[in-house]
């Protein structure tokens, strides 16, 4: 019997027994080894924080729910067509966390050797910092604020670092994730809410504001200042779902700037940028080292710990970065 990580509505959560059927044609069996605790998201459906109209409402999810969408594991088993991967691989799938899975071989990404495993597991978050990177269209010389340097944040900024962007801003009161945007590339580093720093924004890029403004915070409250903190005619990038969109109000700043607001999420694929033309990129650039993801796990659980994880998340989700779910001893 394998085990998975269960959300019941009504705000709880357990870990629960399941059978796993051998892989059948054009699919593989995986073992788990880590898979990677989406915070914001999984905090905002276990804790129903979240606007009963939008799309994240119980309308739209069935519960029991699994929570994950990070798994890094290796090959276990194939199903009788399979030839790659092999078994033995080492691979990277968007799926919940549990001990095991048997899913489509075309769903699993190879994970490289050079690159840790416990480290790759920041492809799912990475890809969906992807979609903020082309929708901010960065290039070499612009200059970018990265408001909220939690997981999706320290995904987007090290984006904008690969893209070439010279002059690279992070915002976020927590002095833990700035230390870590500083190893992801950021040249200047302010450790308060943005609605406090807007000068100090203005006077580290030579007086100007920012080209590109990427919110990664997930709160409604932040959007107001992130279009306060853009250039005249810069691009303002939605990274993701608040929960709460109704919050999100437009200041006379979107005409009189002349501003544009892209949103930006994960399933936006299109053509030559979908997941595998992504992971392909963000795996070559981990193993260069040109997307340092050294030193981002911050806490690791065995997933019988798994109510103390959400309690932490919870109670003091400031105070960490990567979470995983390790499974190696399952």
């Amino acid at each position: 019997m394998q085990r998975r990580i269960r959300f019941a509505s009504g705000q709880s959560v357990g870990l629960e027994t399941f059978e796993l059927q051998p892989p059948g044609p054009g699919q593989v069996g995986i073992k788990t080894l880590y898979s990677l605790v989406s915070t914001g998201t999984e905090s905002t459906i276990l804790r129903a924080q979240h606007d009963p109209r939008e799309a994240c409402d119980d309308d739209q999810i069935s519960w029991p729910y699994y929570p994950g969408r990070a798994v890094v594991g290796l090959v276990s088993t194939v199903g009788p067509d399979v030839l790659e991967p092999a078994p033995g691989a080492l691979v990277a799938i968007d799926l919940p966390h549990a001990s095991a899975h048997v899913t489509e071989a075309s769903r699993c990404f190879p994970v490289p050797g050079g690159v840790d495993p416990r480290e790759a597991t920041w492809f799912a978050l990475g890809k969906s910092a992807a979609m903020g990177a082309r929708a901010a269209d960065h290039g070499p010389g612009d200059t970018a604020l990265v408001i909220g340097a939690g997981p999706v944040g320290q995904m987007a900024l090290r984006w904008a670092f690969a893209c070439g962007v010279t002059r690279l801003m992070v915002c976020d009161p927590a002095g833990l994730r700035l230390d870590m945007a500083r190893k992801g590339g950021a040249t200047h580093l302010f450790p308060d809410p943005i609605e406090l720093c807007l000068d100090q924004v203005k006077a580290a890029n030579g007086g100007e504001f920012p080209n590109v403004v990427i919110d990664a915070t997930g709160h409604a409250a932040v959007f107001g200042s992130a279009l306060a903190a853009v250039a005249p005619y810069g691009r303002v990038v939605l990274l993701g779902d608040t929960g709460l969109p109704p919050g999100q109000h437009l200041s006379s700043d979107v005409i009189t700037k002349g501003l544009t607001i892209v949103g930006a999420h994960d399933k936006h694929d299109r053509p030559g940028w979908d997941s595998a033309a992504i992971q392909e990129i963000f795996f070559a650039l981990a193993r260069s080292g040109r997307f340092p993801l050294n030193g981002l796990i911050s806490h690791t659980f065995k997933p019988d710990d798994y109510q103390a994880m959400y309690d932490l998340l919870e109670q003091n989700r400031g105070a960490t970065m990567g979470v995983l779910f390790d499974w190696t001893g399952e």
